[in-house]
Order: structure tokens, then sequence, then C-alpha cells
């Protein structure tokens, strides 16, 4: 079993307005898993996404498929 820790980045899209995400990307290939978590609490509490969930997820938003209201 690997103990690798997250590596924690926002996108570079970020405007660093405080409505951040976090991803740690580097345990996707490891674990699976994406960790998600709000860049405002980095102590708080992670999401962990499949990889392959938060793959088609990124896709969608590349694509135009999520509008806001």
């Amino acid at each position: 079993m690997t103990t690798e820790s997250p590596r924690w980045f926002k996108s570079s899209h970020s405007d660093n307005g405080g409505n951040c995400v976090e991803i740690a990307a580097n345990l996707a290939t490891s674990h699976g898993m994406v960790p998600v978590r709000d860049s405002k609490n980095p102590a708080g509490p992670v999401l962990n996404l499949p990889a392959d969930a938060f793959t088609t997820f990124v896709s969608g938003i590349k694509a135009g498929e999520f509008h806001s209201v």
C-alpha cells in the first residue's frame, strides 16, 4: 500500500476570489480517486471522487454541459 500524500492545487483559471476548490490529481493513478476540497478550508472535509467520474465531470465542463443560472 502506498502512503503517497496529496499534492493540492487550484486551477490556473482560478481568479482567487475565494470560491475555489483544490484537487490532488497525483492520487488518481495510485488510488483511483481524485480528492477535492474547499480551498478556504484546507483542514475541512475532503470529497474523494472516483477518477473516471472526475474525468467525466471535467470533460462535461469543457464541453459546456453545465450552465450557471
